[in-house]
């Protein structure tokens, strides 16, 4: 295991967003001797009401694009670490508009690793195991270090390309450097365009929850809380140029999460409806985390996700005014695409 690095000043793309924000909350929380300088543009996406509560002594809000250089040059000049959330994200909306995830996923990656090299600074770039296309469902294999890229939609590609010039920077220009791969995570604060938080929003607004296609693609479920702390744990503990998939032993299909969902909020186990499948959607993700649990001695603590959903939804019912603005607008965007 390498020497333990110890940041005191870090800047945080995205952290405004669902992600992002929890990693900053979990620092702030778990870390007293950082400071965290969040650099987020406020897509829609981001929320400022995601960091209320930290103390304005542990955090500084800078709103701006990963994109433009001089901002993130200024940024970079002054920490000793970044780690880079600030992504489009959302699969539906990389398939009706591609554009803004090459320019953010991947100009924006270069820009950020172009001010790393200049400034010396560790740099830990945030990826999804999308990038690793999809397995078959009854394919006993899951994902790691060593698996092939096979992205499918234009959201994985970008964040594929990304990876690469991070792996390039580290290798040409010695970048110190490190990538995680994660499955996908659910908590509070993500955004309801996302599976979980549409369909508990959906109860809480008197409306069906939906279901894609058969229902049975597979994911890989791990609670925010647990990929904050391993992220800690790469950029403090990982050996630069290294890869690490992060993953919490979590997989079910969407027909079984929502069959949870309704069974946690009481509603009837048929009380959804079928919505036509997304282009190209991939079956299956399953991550093995074991190098990371070798290597650095990382283990998830929120191992039962019933519970985990329990308290996920016990957030969207208790914070109506986060949720409550986005879900018309939502809505309107899957009605017109037939979902």
């Amino acid at each position: 295991m390498a020497d333990a690095f110890q940041p005191e000043r870090i800047v945080v793309t995205g952290g405004a967003g669902f992600i992002g924000s929890n990693f900053v909350h979990w620092v702030v929380q778990n870390q007293p001797g950082v400071h965290v300088t969040v650099l987020d543009k406020l897509t829609y996406a981001g929320n400022l009401d995601n960091l209320e509560g930290i103390p304005e002594d542990r955090m500084e809000f800078v709103r701006g694009d990963i994109c433009d250089a001089q901002l993130v040059d200024g940024l970079l000049s002054r920490a000793d670490a970044a780690v880079h959330f600030a992504a489009e994200s959302h699969n539906d909306n990389s398939i009706a508009d591609p554009e803004p995830f090459v320019r953010t996923n991947v100009e924006g990656t270069y820009t950020l690793l172009e001010a790393a090299r200049k400034h010396g600074v560790r740099f830990h770039h945030i990826s999804t195991d999308e990038v690793y296309g999809d397995l078959a469902l009854d394919d006993p294999a899951r994902f790691t270090e060593d698996s092939p890229y096979k992205p499918s939609s234009p959201y994985s590609s970008t964040k594929a390309a990304s990876d690469m010039l991070v792996r390039a920077w580290h290798r040409t220009y010695g970048v110190p450097a490190t990538i995680s791969n994660c499955s996908n995570n659910y908590g509070p604060r993500q955004h309801i365009e996302k599976f979980i938080p549409r369909q508990v929003t959906n109860i809480l607004s008197g409306a069906r929850p939906k279901l894609y296609g058969d229902g049975l693609n597979v994911r890989d479920w791990i609670h925010t809380e647990d990929h904050s702390s391993a992220v800690w744990a790469i950029l403090t503990r990982g050996r630069a140029g290294e890869t690490y998939l992060i993953g919490a032993d979590g997989e079910r299909s969407n027909r079984e999460v929502l069959s949870a969902i309704l069974e946690a909020m009481d509603r009837p186990a048929d009380g959804f409806d079928w919505v036509r499948d997304r282009p190209g959607h991939d079956r299956r993700y399953a991550i093995d985390s074991a190098k990371l649990r070798r290597e650095l001695g990382w283990r998830p603590l929120h191992t039962d996700f019933a519970e985990g959903l329990a308290d996920t939804i016990a957030w969207y019912r208790d914070n109506p005014q986060w949720w409550q603005g986005a879900k018309e607008a939502t809505e309107a965007k899957y009605a017109a695409q037939g979902q």
